[in-house]
C-alpha cells in the first residue's frame, strides 16, 4: 500500500525530506505521495517516517494503492537497485 496525504496537510514540509524513496514533493498547490516510489520505508526503516513526523497525522494508507508487504520489498529493490548492486 502506498500512503496518502489527506487534504488538511498544512504544508509544513516535515515529511519530504525525511523520504528515503524521494516519494515526497510539492506541486506548489499540496503535498503529495507518489505511489510508484513509496515502500511506506520497506528496507528502509520499521515504519513510515514520514507518518512519524507528520504534527498533523494527516497520512494514511491509500485505499486506492493496496500492495503487499513483499510488493513493497520489490518496490524497494527496483527502486534502488543501483545502489543495492554497489554494496555487493
Amino acid at each position: 500500500m502506498a500512503l496518502l496525504i489527506k487534504d488538511n496537510c498544512i504544508d509544513c514540509d516535515m515529511c519530504e525530506p525525511e523520504c528515503p524513496n524521494q516519494a515526497i514533493s510539492y506541486d506548489g498547490d499540496k503535498t503529495k505521495i507518489d505511489p510508484n516510489r513509496c515502500t511506506e520505508c520497506q528496507g528502509h526503516y520499521p515504519e513510515p517516517t514520514c507518518m512519524k513526523v507528520c504534527p498533523i497525522d494527516c497520512i494514511i494508507v491509500d485505499p486506492e494503492h493496496q500492495e503487499t508487504q513483499e510488493q513493497l520489498l520489490d518496490k524497494f529493490v527496483q527502486l534502488h537497485a543501483d545502489t543495492l548492486l554497489e554494496k555487493k
